[in-house]
């Protein structure tokens, strides 16, 4: 007689609790990549914009041009090897969707406002802005992630002498 050979009930039940256990301390790991990946994301077109920010100061800086304020008149611009000249404030990229997309070769949608990610302008871009005017300022988001998922970037003035980039670096918010 031979003797049927198998898992029994309480064996199957132990090794599925097991796995739910495991299944339960593993999941916190990955539940946040997507939050992680924009977060990333945001820091690399951080670091672009910054690439080209020096870049075009020291094209500047050459061609004496980084202490000039724009004027409507002869705006301060330099040649980048784009074909398209970037128009300067003090040294420094301006904060329009223009100047930002000749420097960063990057081509944006555009958003509905500075807290409203969402796309009025289909450009077919991986990234959406909203060029502000008021404070010099634009708000870039990366499509599809939520409005607390941000990068802002605001041009030298001739207080602040430098630009200034604010990067969401909480994987939470994004």
């Amino acid at each position: 007689m031979q003797k049927q050979q198998g898992f029994t009930l309480i064996e199957l039940v132990v090794v599925i609790i097991i796995l739910g256990i495991l299944a339960v301390t593993a999941a916190p790991k990955f539940i946040n990549l997507q939050g992680d990946a924009r977060v990333s994301a945001l820091a690399g077109m951080k670091a672009a914009i910054q690439g080209a920010n020096t870049l075009v100061y020291s094209k500047a800086a050459l061609a004496g041009e980084e202490k000039k304020a724009y004027n409507d008149t002869t705006p301060p611009a330099v040649d980048i090897g784009t074909g398209t000249n970037a128009v300067t404030q003090y040294g420094y990229l301006q904060s329009f969707l223009d100047e930002i997309e000749n420097a960063t070769d990057v081509t944006f949608n555009i958003g509905t406002s500075a807290t409203d990610p969402t796309v009025v302008t289909d450009n077919g871009g991986d990234w959406t802005i909203f060029p502000g005017t008021a404070a010099a300022t634009v708000t870039i988001w990366q499509v599809g992630a939520p409005a607390t998922c941000t990068l802002t970037y605001t041009q030298a003035t001739s207080t602040t002498v430098l630009p200034s980039f604010v990067a969401v670096t909480d994987p939470d918010n994004c």
